[in-house]
């Protein structure tokens, strides 16, 4: 494959992916609805760490064997599923799916930060630190119009969706080691891992075969389980190695549009001045920040 089919291939899956997880934040908002934040996301990872494993097997891959992998694969799940997955089904309770796409699109921010002061493997611009600028007070315009009322439960709940961005940004990091593998190893192997951890605490915390959830909710585990999470991860891992973590990441700034549309057709919600203002600045950043990083590679006057 030639460098610019390849990159033509890449950046039409960067729009998959934000697709795919721009619909997650209305998956989860319908799910959680009827179903404990972390009973959904346990049944999350599950179905698609079984989806992911079954396909490793049909296509004649194997997971691998030794424990120093598997760990990896436990510490990738933390930072990329059970905490980020558990705080934003949590929030969704009381936030609504457009606004925690916006806080959550501010990934690259916190990746860009991570990256310049821990493992310094992608170069510092001027224009990125423009973006991280506009990126932070696109942030405290959203939640700090909020904080003025007093810290009541939206601003908890947007806070604990910028702890779990703040998760992301590492897993995108740290992702960039099963360099070498069939990108729906990892995949597997974080989603299975996440599974194995929430799993226990829902039974122990929501005694699941109590509940009785909704049809639109066991839709929207599935939607968000086979579509948001097992095909979206495949296509991530595909992507960390090819365009780099924040490259990756920049796919938030597609997101936003397509997670605050899908919101506001499907849920009927709506967005405050400061709200549209602050996503203003926060997709600029975002956008400074990756745009001319992939313009300037092998296909000029790309997008």
């Amino acid at each position: 494959m030639s460098e610019k089919t390849e990159m033509t291939t890449d950046l039409a899956l960067l729009g998959v992916l934000a697709v795919l997880w721009g619909a997650s934040y209305t998956f989860i908002k319908i799910g959680v609805e009827t179903i404990p934040p972390v009973t959904f996301i346990a049944a999350r990872t599950l179905i698609a760490g079984g989806i992911l494993f079954a396909i490793i097997c049909w296509r004649g891959l194997a997971m691998p064997r030794d424990a120093a992998t598997w760990r990896r694969f436990a510490f990738q799940a933390c930072l990329n599923s059970v905490v980020p997955f558990t705080l934003i089904a949590a929030a969704e309770r009381s936030v609504d799916a457009g606004l925690a796409t916006i806080l959550n699109s501010t990934s690259p921010i916190f990746t860009f930060l991570l990256t310049a002061l821990i493992t310094r493997h992608e170069p510092v611009t001027a224009r990125k630190l423009v973006g991280v600028g506009a990126g932070i007070v696109g942030i405290g315009l959203i939640v700090g119009m909020e904080a003025l009322g007093g810290l009541g439960q939206q601003v908890w709940a947007q806070l604990a969706i910028i702890i779990a961005t703040v998760s992301y940004a590492g897993a995108a990091i740290f992702g960039r080691g099963f360099k070498g593998l069939d990108p729906m190893i990892p995949a597997a192997g974080s989603m299975l891992c996440g599974a194995v951890t929430l799993v226990p605490l829902s039974l122990a915390v929501d005694r699941p075969w109590t509940l009785a959830p909704s049809t639109a909710s066991i839709v929207a585990l599935l939607g968000l389980s086979i579509f948001s999470t097992a095909l979206a991860f495949v296509i991530y891992f595909r992507l960390i190695h090819t365009l780099g973590s924040v490259g990756t990441t920049s796919q938030a700034y597609l997101r936003v549009p397509i997670g605050v549309g899908i919101g506001a057709v499907l849920l009927g919600e709506s967005l405050g001045p400061a709200v549209w203002v602050g996503m203003g600045f926060v997709v600029a950043g975002v956008a400074a920040m990756t745009i001319p990083a992939r313009r300037a590679r092998a296909i000029p006057g790309k997008v």
